[in-house]
């Protein structure tokens, strides 16, 4: 991330499409890009906050910049939850990750029986499902809202996990300043499935981000609760 140009802007508000919002950047209100599924202010008000900003590089976009990182508790917090992704696919050969064994092979986005996984590595016949976790208390949910994509998710998993496959179910909070995952038990369907997949041998793993010079990085582990 560090050769692209990162811009600084100030949040203004969400539009009625939950991808773009308007950024004050040089004086003047601008359209922007969010890369998120879902509506950032369910999270954290964003309103007069400063943001960094990345260049869109679409040149048939309708928006110049795609919203990055918000400064909130005196740090930049990635808001870019896809991101999270690479971090891992970059840090999955270390030393953090070494319980997974072996990881020469590792291949990204790859269809197994239906099911598209974030990585898999071919050494193990491990599969690796990354999810994004925005909060901003210490202790963060997981998951937030109810997913019925989650929870379909979590359904192939079982499949797999009976055929023989590993999986390794990582969770990475965007604030540094979460210390704790613990999984919502509100959302029933999500909870019995993933507690099912932990009896077949899933792993689960907790992992927070910080940025560094502008890209964000792995910052530490973090310990997930699960009541079974």
């Amino acid at each position: 991330m560090s050769e692209l140009i990162i811009k600084q802007g100030v949040f203004k508000e969400e539009l009625k499409n939950r991808f773009l919002c308007l950024v004050e950047v040089d004086g003047k209100d601008t359209l922007c890009y969010i890369p998120s599924s879902c509506r950032l202010s369910n999270f954290v008000s964003l309103m007069n906050r400063s943001v960094l900003l990345l260049p869109v590089k679409s040149p048939n976009s309708k928006t110049k910049y795609s919203v990055y990182a918000l400064y909130i508790q005196n740090k930049y917090v990635l808001l870019n939850l896809s991101m999270a992704n690479a971090v891992v696919e970059r840090s999955i050969r270390s030393r953090r990750f070494s319980d997974l064994g072996k990881r020469s092979h590792i291949r990204k986005e790859y269809t197994i029986d239906d099911y598209k996984s974030d990585l898999y590595i071919e050494d193990t016949k491990t599969i690796v499902e990354i999810k994004s976790i925005l909060s901003f208390n210490t202790v963060a949910q997981f998951p937030s809202v109810y997913s019925q994509r989650a929870i379909d998710q979590l359904s192939k998993i079982i499949l797999l996990l009976n055929k023989g496959y590993n999986v390794c179910y990582i969770l990475v909070s965007l604030n540094p300043r979460v210390k704790q995952i613990v999984l919502n038990t509100e959302v029933t369907g999500y909870q019995e499935l993933f507690k099912q997949c932990l009896k077949r041998g899933m792993k689960v793993k907790g992992v927070s981000l910080k940025m560094k010079n502008g890209e964000p990085i792995i910052h530490a582990t973090l310990r997930v609760k699960v009541d079974l």
